[in-house]
């Protein structure tokens, strides 16, 4: 697998997926949406909108390509953007669940750093 090629393309189209089930049933006073910065790897799906009055905006994932390797920095999906990276082809060793102290990161059975 070339990373440098093959890596940004598995995360957007992981990305886009969960986006466009997110768009198949709309709510109005919702958007979500795709920012990408290519050039410097960084992939992130934002929410924001209006509830109950409430305000509220934030990043649901947030994936950042360093050092060859995908840097989990947010991720509030149910079964885990790192499950969808495993399914599509990418070794444990390459995924960093930066959201956990890099203490904790050891026991993860996923790369530390």
């Amino acid at each position: 697998m070339d990373k440098l090629n093959d890596y940004p393309q598995i995360i957007k189209s992981i990305l886009t997926a969960h986006i466009d089930r997110c768009h198949q049933k709309p709510d109005r006073n919702i958007e979500t949406f795709l920012i990408t910065d290519e050039a410097k790897g960084h992939y992130l799906w934002m929410t924001l909108g209006w509830q109950k009055g409430d305000r509220f905006s934030g990043a649901t994932v947030y994936v950042r390509l360093r050092d060859n390797k995908f840097w989990i920095e947010e991720d509030w999906t149910e079964d885990g953007i790192a499950t969808e990276l495993i399914k599509a082809g990418v070794p444990k060793d390459d995924i960093v669940l930066a959201f956990h102290e890099p203490q904790i990161r050891a026991e993860t059975g996923f790369a530390v750093a």
